[in-house]
Parts: C-alpha cells; structure tokens; sequence
C-alpha cells in the first residue's frame, strides 16, 4: 500500500497555540512485517520461510515440530 508522511509544524489549539499546519507531505509505502520461521511444507519438508506476522496469527503458515533429537555424547553415556 502506498501512503504519505505529513510533516507538520507549530503548537496546536488545544495546547495554547495558533494551531498546527502542514509543511510538506512526502511519500511512502507500507511494508509487510515480514518473519523467518521454519515451516512445514505440503510435501512434507521443513524449511526456512519468510512470512508476514499476519498469515502467521491467521494460521496460513503451520510451523514445524520441535526436534528432540540428542546429540552423541549423551546416547554413549546413557
């Protein structure tokens, strides 16, 4: 999405001033907020994704189970 940034000056009404005004108006744009998670894919595979929060609390996106794996050492010494 685009938008703009308004850029005012002065002291507002409210706060004893004469009122604020606007200086100059520039442009922008609205970014998605954009995460890394690791994702179960369709096909079954665990990757890293770039997904927006949003999908995320949508549900869109399932995450990928915990691993519980142990490493070496402590199968040797068990």
């Amino acid at each position: 999405m685009k938008g703009s940034i308004i850029w005012r000056s002065g002291k507002a009404k409210k706060a004893g001033g004469i009122g604020t005004h606007i200086t100059a108006i520039t442009k922008r744009k609205f970014m998605p907020n954009l995460q890394r998670v690791k994702a179960l894919l369709p096909n079954g595979e665990v990757r890293h994704v770039r997904v927006s929060a949003s999908a995320i609390k949508k549900g869109l996106v399932v995450k990928a189970p915990r691993r519980n794996w142990k490493p070496a050492d402590a199968k040797a010494a068990a």
